[in-house]
Order: C-alpha cells, then structure tokens, then sequence
C-alpha cells in the first residue's frame, strides 16, 4: 500500500490559486439514532474533546453513551430539522458561497472557497482534496469559533495536519486561531442585536451564552474562558450596556464534572424568580444556528425561564447569513491571506525588474 495518496494531474503553466477552508463542528446525516451513533462515536472519541484516558473512557463511551445517547440527542435534532436539512449545515454551506461572492465582489480573483465539517461530512480531508485537486498551493483555513479553545480550534488544526501526512505534494497552510475580538465580528453581533430591539422592544436582562467547557480546561491554560469575557464586554460596550443589564454564562453541559460558570439554565431559573420578566439571549460563540442554539436555548431554556416564573423570553439568531458578518468574514479572510493575494510577476516583469534593481548598483546598459 502506498504511503502517499496519488496527486492530481499536474499542469505546467497552470498559475497557483489560493483556497479558503471554513471549518465548523459537526452534524449527523439525519435526525435519527443510526446517524446519530457513528457522529457521536466520531465527536467523543476526539481526545482533544474528551481528555480522558482511553482505557477509562473507551468502556464508558462505547458500553454506555452510545447506547443510550443517540435516541436522545436524534429527538432534539429532529425538533429543529428544515426540509433543507441541518441548519448548522444549510447555514455553513451558504456562508462558504456568499464568502466566495464577496471576495469576488471586492476584486479577490481566483480564490477558491470549500467547507468541512469536523465530524461528519463533508469531511475536513475530503474538502482538502477538493481543494488541492482545484489546483491550490496556498490553504487558509477558517475555523467557525470565534473564541479558542484546544477542543475546538486545536481540534481541527490536528485534523488538517493528519491529512497533510498522506500527500506528498504539501501546500503553504495557515490558520485563523480566533476572531474574538473582530471589530466586524462584534459590529455584526451589536448589529443584530439592535434589529431585535428595534422590533420586538428591549429585555430587561441581555444574557450572553457561550458553549461551555470543563473547568479544568481554564486551569490547564485554555483561553477560551477570557476570549468569551473579552467578547461579551465589547459586545455590551458596543450596545452601550450597563453592567446590570447584561450577563455572560455558559450552557451545554456534559457529564458530572465541573464546568465553567455561570451555568446559562440555572442563571435563567434564577432570574425569573428576581422578577427579571424578559430577557433577550444571545449566542456569541456561535456564527451559525445549530442544535445548541435553536433547541437547547430557544426552546429547553425558553421553557425553563417561562417555568420558573418569567413573562417572556427572546432568542436572538446567531450571524447566519447576515450581510455584515460575512462582510467582517472577508476582512478576516483578506487580512490572514496577506501577500497570497498579491498577483505574483510574469517572467518578463521579473526580469526587467531584475535589470532595473541592477542598474540601479551601477551596471551599464
């Protein structure tokens, strides 16, 4: 078996093009527990998403989880499936088309615009290939979390560095770390949140939820806890919020670990019963509507709030299809691909720049 996957056709003369790889985390095929066993298997045996010894782990996950998660988790999905298919996937595939227009739009030629799915498909490797085999040398590749976190972020830099160890012909790669502090990025989210308000009125309380992580991810030197406090206070800042008008907390909790806090759930129940009658939610950590944000907030959490005594709730949508954050999705893209986009000298220009560069030391002509 070779070691090395074949590469494509090779064409001489054929200019280098530059290829941009948006990156979310996953979805399964179909809101059903068969679909949801091979993702769940996929997502929880990422060692950078469970840090947890195999030997321990394997047994849990495989004897316990997986047998009892699927029909679970498929229920939620099933709750928020369009007739296009998943949202997180409806969402990121479209992001990726308006990318390439926008880019496009502001005269960035020949750049090519793929997307992947950390687990599930299309897959980060298959994406990568489609990409290579477009004739890219120079890859940027853009993970949709605008915060860092290593069970993220990291995540899908070690996948696109084990497809790398199969090619022989490697391209120029480079990453977007994080984007929590874009201006664009929080302009689109301050933006968003005023069109809510400017509907439907204001809440009494703006409660800013980010995907949680194990406590002991901060305590290990992960970022992502101060990349959250850092976006939630420019996001209020923007919105010019009074410290008593806004709250940050983390949802999506797993397993009987601590995690970080404040918990979004239980911070909800306790504010409903302070007579706190509305409050607007927002998902910063998520540029795309997902299971996390249209069945864990919108509606698990709507009804714990409206449960424990509060009189009305409001979901604002994450970025989605917004023309200002993808806006602020190309200057992202523009500013990591640098001098990529430079277009690169004919032989001739290089030459006479060459016979310029040398008369100017002094050569005759």
């Amino acid at each position: 078996m070779a070691r090395y996957r074949p590469e494509p056709p090779h064409s001489h003369g054929k200019p280098a093009r530059t290829g941009i790889l948006l990156v979310n985390l996953g979805t399964p095929a179909a809101p059903t527990a068969a679909a949801l066993r091979p993702y769940l298997k996929q997502f929880l045996s990422d060692p950078r998403v469970v840090e947890i010894p195999r030997a321990v782990w394997w047994p849990i996950l495989n004897g316990i989880i997986l047998n009892t998660r699927p029909k679970k988790s498929a229920e939620k999905y099933a709750s928020i499936w369009t007739d296009e298919g998943s949202p997180l996937k409806v969402h990121t595939e479209k992001q990726a088309t308006l990318l390439a227009g926008y880019l496009g739009h502001q005269g960035v030629r020949d750049v090519a615009v793929a997307w992947a799915m950390r687990y599930g498909a299309p897959s980060v490797p298959q994406a990568l290939e489609e990409l290579k085999a477009d004739g890219c040398t120079r890859i940027l590749v853009v993970p949709l979390y605008p915060q860092y976190a290593a069970s993220t972020t990291a995540s899908v830099m070690d996948e696109v560095a084990r497809c790398l160890l199969a090619w022989r012909n490697i391209p120029e790669i480079r990453y977007v770390r994080s984007f929590h502090d874009h201006p664009g990025y929080i302009a689109a989210l301050a933006a968003s949140v005023r069109e809510h308000w400017m509907k439907h009125g204001e809440g009494d309380m703006l409660l800013m939820s980010f995907h949680g992580l194990p406590r002991r991810s901060l305590d290990l030197g992960d970022p992502y806890h101060c990349e959250c406090h850092v976006t939630a206070r420019l996001l209020a800042d923007a919105l010019e919020l009074p410290a008593e008008r806004w709250q940050l907390t983390f949802q999506s909790r797993f397993g009987r670990a601590e995690w970080l806090k404040p918990y979004t759930q239980p911070t909800l129940e306790a504010l409903a019963r302070k007579d706190v009658g509305r409050v607007d939610v927002i998902c910063p950590g998520f540029v795309a509507d997902c299971v996390e944000t249209l069945e864990e907030i919108a509606l698990e959490c709507r009804t714990a709030f409206m449960g424990a005594g509060g009189k009305a709730f409001h979901f604002i949508p994450c970025l989605n299809e917004r023309h200002d954050w993808i806006d602020a999705l190309a200057d992202i893209a523009r500013t990591h691909l640098g001098h990529w986009l430079e277009i690169p000298p004919t032989p001739e220009a290089d030459r006479a720049a060459a016979r310029e560069r040398a008369l100017a030391a002094g050569a005759e002509r």
